[in-house]
C-alpha cells in the first residue's frame, strides 16, 4: 500500500479542487471521486495504492455512511475521515471507526490529521 495516496471524496467540484490542492501542495497524491459510487470503483481498482480517504457526508446517490459501511466490506482497516458541516450526523458513523471532522476545516488541521492517519499502525 502506497501510504501516500489519498482518495478524496465530494460532489462540490469547488470544495473537491480546494482540498485537492492543500493535500497536493503538502505532497500528497491525490485521487478524486465525485460520488460514493465512483469511490469504491477507485477502491476496487487500485486498493493496494490508496492509504486513506477523505469525504465529505453529503454525496449524490449513497451518503457518506453508506459509503464507509460499504468500504469497511473491502478494506475493514482503511483509515477515513468524515467531513460535514452538520455535527449532529456523527452517529451514522457509530462503529465505523472514522475520524468525523465537522467543517468550516482549515487546511492545517486537514493535512495535520491525514499525516497522523497515514503514520498510525493499521488497525
Amino acid at each position: 500500500m502506497d501510504q501516500g495516496q489519498i482518495l478524496l471524496v465530494d460532489d462540490d467540484p469547488k470544495q473537491l479542487r480546494i482540498r485537492e490542492l492543500i493535500l497536493r501542495n503538502a505532497g500528497f497524491n491525490v485521487h478524486i471521486a465525485t460520488s460514493a459510487e465512483s469511490a469504491l470503483a477507485v477502491l476496487r481498482a487500485i486498493p493496494e495504492k490508496i492509504g486513506i480517504v477523505v469525504t465529505d457526508h453529503f454525496l449524490p446517490g449513497i451518503n457518506g455512511a453508506e459509503l464507509v459501511r460499504e468500504l469497511r466490506l473491502q478494506l475493514p482497516s482503511m483509515p477515513v475521515v468524515v467531513l460535514s458541516g452538520m455535527p449532529g450526523l456523527e452517529s451514522e458513523y457509530d462503529g465505523l471507526a472514522v475520524n468525523f471532522q465537522t467543517k468550516p476545516f482549515p487546511p492545517n488541521e486537514l493535512i495535520r490529521i491525514v499525516q497522523e492517519l497515514l503514520r498510525s499502525p493499521v488497525q
